[in-house]
């Protein structure tokens, strides 16, 4: 089995997944360990998703469980997400809505978004599309997979395309050479695909092209066996996925974990991927420090927020992750007041009338207020509810991984678990049902529920 990994999490992850075998390793990389790389077609590919939050695994399913496997070890938050749609699946779909740009497809267990550019022919509500997923999405992403009407044999440097009239179709930016190198090549390429030659293919010999496009033959003969002469009766389905894509998200336990794993290998400062996660202008600072040497004990909180924020006055999302991997926006708050040397803001919500808070069992009326203080790494935080006239409403507290307050968002995932404290001053613990459920689901581990238990417990007996 092998790998090749890419982000601002590879050196870490090379590390961890050494016994593995990373293939194709970056310069940076090559220069940073005391080991030789190979260069060849890589089983799997591990990269940060593009909000920096996580990884995509993709690649062969066995390469990929085998590498999700040791990634979810490394911290008591880090979740994985086996993807319905994984890059390379093909779909018998139908067309649920049009839009400007593009049509949104029924996949079944998903939708998926096919552009009228990635479609060989107008397509309408209504219509059944055969598509591949060719950009697939973690699933605390906003937008829906990519699909495209083509169909693609997706390899390592070399992917072949179904349906063109040529047996070159694509070779990178000025490496024509690679065209007459095809022919060369042992593979024969099958009748009616055509190759196209990734970046990754330049640095290759040619015993590795050969393997490379091998690799993408063996996959372009299974997927003309799934699809030829396949008769669809039930619309959506699932026709093909020779690939599999799991992601998994990393949360302040789990990005520290990796500070650890990457201190192994070099000069790593405290807060290292919390900081590259947070935003993607910090990356620089971050090399720079370490470049010079200047690795404080502890995470920087006040020089970060001071530089990248947040800041008192900036107006920050609740980003409030659940265990099945969906992200919910809790809304937009300002924030009104920031203890840098604590690491911790205040934030306050308006709220609107309707509806009751929940677990509180109290009417949400106009003017009401919500004054949450969030404080880095702490794995959970209180919410107070005040009425128009400062009245306390209640006190909730909700239990979660470690929060990351990053210059425009606080991050978590919920627990489920929380502590609710009355207008009357009763205290109670709630939703443990609820925690269990996503236990018995596999959604969290047993350590991460009793983590959870744990602080609930320790809360309920600080505010009783």
């Amino acid at each position: 089995m092998t790998v090749s990994v890419r982000g601002i999490y590879a050196t870490a992850l090379t590390e961890l997944l050494a016994d593995v075998g990373v293939v194709n390793a970056s310069e940076p990389i090559r220069e940073r360990f005391d080991r030789a790389f190979d260069a060849g077609p890589a089983a799997a590919h591990v990269s940060t998703t593009s909000d920096r939050q996580g990884v995509g695994v993709t690649g062969d399913p066995d390469t990929v469980a085998e590498t999700v496997e040791r990634l979810r070890d490394v911290g008591l938050d880090a979740f994985r997400y086996p993807d319905d749609a994984p890059r390379g699946a093909v779909f018998e779909g139908y067309v649920s809505e049009t839009r400007g740009g593009g049509a949104v497809v029924d996949l079944g267990d998903t939708e998926g978004y096919l552009s009228f550019d990635d479609a060989a022919e107008y397509v309408d509500d209504g219509d059944i599309v055969r598509v591949q997923v060719v950009g697939p999405k973690p699933p605390w992403a906003s937008r829906r997979p990519r699909l495209s009407t083509d169909i693609r044999a997706f390899g390592d440097a070399a992917t072949l395309v179904r349906g063109r009239d040529a047996l070159v179709a694509d070779t990178p930016s000025g490496a024509p050479e690679l065209a007459r190198t095809t022919e060369i090549l042992p593979p024969e390429i099958p009748d009616g695909w055509a190759v196209e030659w990734g970046d990754a293919a330049t640095d290759l010999s040619m015993d590795a092209l050969g393997d490379a496009l091998a690799a993408a033959v063996a996959s372009a003969k299974s997927l003309d066996d799934a699809l030829g002469g396949v008769d669809v009766d039930d619309v959506p389905a699932r026709l093909a996925a020779p690939d599999a894509t799991t992601w998994v998200w990393f949360g302040g336990d789990a990005r520290r974990s990796l500070d650890d794993v990457r201190r192994r290998v070099t000069d790593t400062i405290v807060g290292h991927h919390r900081i590259k996660a947070g935003s993607s202008s910090a990356s620089t600072a971050v090399d720079f420090a370490e470049s010079l040497g200047a690795l404080p004990d502890e995470f920087p909180f006040a020089a970060v927020s001071e530089q990248f924020g947040p800041a008192a006055g900036d107006r920050v999302r609740i980003e409030h992750g659940k265990p099945d991997g969906r992200l919910i926006t809790l809304g937009r708050g300002d924030v009104t007041d920031i203890d840098r040397d604590a690491g911790r803001i205040t934030v306050e919500r308006e709220m609107t009338a309707g509806g009751t808070y929940d677990a509180l069992g109290v009417e949400r009326q106009e003017g009401d207020v919500a004054v949450t203080r969030f404080q880095e790494g702490r794995w959970w935080y209180p919410t107070v509810y005040r009425g128009e006239d400062g009245t306390r409403r209640g006190t909730y507290i909700n239990v979660n991984t470690p929060l990351e307050l990053f210059p425009a968002d606080v991050r978590y995932v919920d627990l489920h678990l929380d502590v609710v404290k009355h207008a009357d001053g009763t205290v109670e613990q709630v939703d443990m049902d609820e925690l269990r459920a996503c236990v018995d689901d596999g959604l969290v581990t047993e350590d991460l529920a009793e983590k959870a238990a744990g602080v609930a417990d320790r809360i309920e007996d600080a505010f009783s």
